[in-house]
């Protein structure tokens, strides 16, 4: 999810110590035993030398560099820990864990794209089929496809930077939006280009898609998910909640984008993406995420080829009704998959929202997966700090392979 563009259009849209490490413990964080009793997430022994000495010490430097007030970082090669640790506090005095949840913004729309294409390998749906097959009343739904949907090509305007929505969002941060509401915003205006023929990130195709795939299988989206991709990649600590709440133990979020520095963890995340994908998970779940779904682990290798690229290569240029700073450039190098970005070699997601940064990333050539999470502190930089490290990461564990930047 991306914070929307503010009280001045573009500022909305950037919006959004020492390790504290536990005891030793010889099962792997995160994981399942033999009797498959799911373990926490906790920090991992760390070596004098070597990739894990490596990450922490770039997670050190982002940390103080950027003004951040905790950095939780985990890296996984071929399934297999690397490092797990957690730097900073969450609140004063309480130490940033592992185990602790966050949210996960826009790695859900990753979900909604896997689902997506399992449907499609069960021959239960066509990704070229109208989306006004589902839902009738939809404007444009005879145009827009669910392939649109899922590629961010509909042309339908994206809410979050429409005109007075950021000073509505900061206005009242606690406000409940409806799905409704928010495609209303999109579809009240002119699409920015014909369905299909350019790219731009809007929030409201996800919105739409989730509605389309309750609508696709009779079945509430927060089950689906689980169904389709939560429980059979294990993530055990990644759920769903149709309020603002978070589950215990809580990573807390300040930020500054009031003008004051303040608590902003339980901000209500509704007005992001689809009821029923408004997701917390922690770091363990955050890794293994992003191994599963670049792997394309539940995916056949035709929807693994349309998760990396359902024709999204070559669009996203600036028109009359699309600016460049909404219809950004997809190259080979860098292009929207369904539901995802692919950063050159690399294929991830980097959500941010009010004081929290995120990004997941898997190296596939490598069996490599990155998970950051960070808070800002009262001096933070700004921008997109956890994406910012996983490149640092990357660059020190794989200089071959960098991850190039996005939008």
């Amino acid at each position: 999810m991306r914070a929307p563009r503010p009280i001045s259009v573009l500022r909305l849209a950037a919006v959004t110590a020492l390790l504290a490490l536990s005891a030793p413990v010889t099962t792997a964080s995160g994981a399942a035993d033999g009797r498959g009793h799911h373990s926490p997430c906790v920090s991992s022994r760390l070596p004098d030398h070597g990739p894990a000495r490596d990450v922490l010490r770039l997670a050190q430097q982002a940390k103080a560099e950027q003004g951040l007030k905790s950095v939780i970082v985990r890296v996984t090669r071929d399934g297999h820990e690397v490092v797990t640790a957690a730097l900073g506090e969450s609140m004063t005095g309480v130490p940033a864990d592992p185990a602790m949840h966050f949210r996960n913004g826009n790695v859900a729309i990753s979900y909604m794209g896997t689902a997506l294409l399992r449907l499609v390998d069960e021959g239960r749906v066509d990704l070229d089929e109208p989306v006004a097959r589902w839902l009738p009343s939809l404007p444009h739904g005879k145009q827009i496809t669910l392939r649109m949907l899922g590629s961010s090509t509909s042309g339908l305007i994206d809410y979050v930077t429409s005109p007075g929505f950021g000073d509505t969002v900061y206005a009242n941060p606690f406000r409940q939006w409806t799905p409704k509401e928010l495609v209303a915003i999109s579809t009240g205006k002119p699409l920015w280009y014909r369905p299909g023929t350019n790219w731009s990130y809007s929030h409201a195709n996800f919105v739409i898609l989730g509605a389309a795939l309750e609508k696709i299988t009779g079945t509430p989206l927060d089950v689906l998910l689980q169904e389709q991709v939560l429980g059979p990649l294990g993530l055990h600590e990644t759920r769903n909640s149709f309020t603002p709440d978070i589950p215990a133990p809580v990573l807390h979020a300040f930020t500054s984008d009031r003008g004051k520095y303040e608590e902003s963890s339980f901000w209500n995340p509704s007005w992001t993406t689809a009821p029923g994908a408004v997701q917390t998970t922690d770091i363990c779940d955050l890794a293994r995420s992003a191994a599963g779904i670049g792997s394309g682990e539940l995916l056949s290798p035709s929807a693994y080829r349309e998760l990396l690229n359902p024709g999204t290569v070559g669009l996203g240029h600036p028109t009359k009704t699309c600016p460049a700073t909404v219809c950004l450039a997809n190259t080979r190098a860098t292009h929207y998959g369904m539901g995802l970005l692919v950063l050159g070699d690399w294929i991830g997601q980097h959500p941010l929202f009010f004081g929290y940064t995120a990004a997941q990333a898997y190296l596939p050539s490598e069996h490599l997966a990155i998970a950051v999470s960070a808070t800002n502190g009262p001096k933070a930089t700004g921008g997109h700090t956890a994406q910012v490290l996983t490149q640092r990461i990357a660059a020190a564990l794989v200089p071959d392979h960098p991850i190039p930047d996005f939008g």
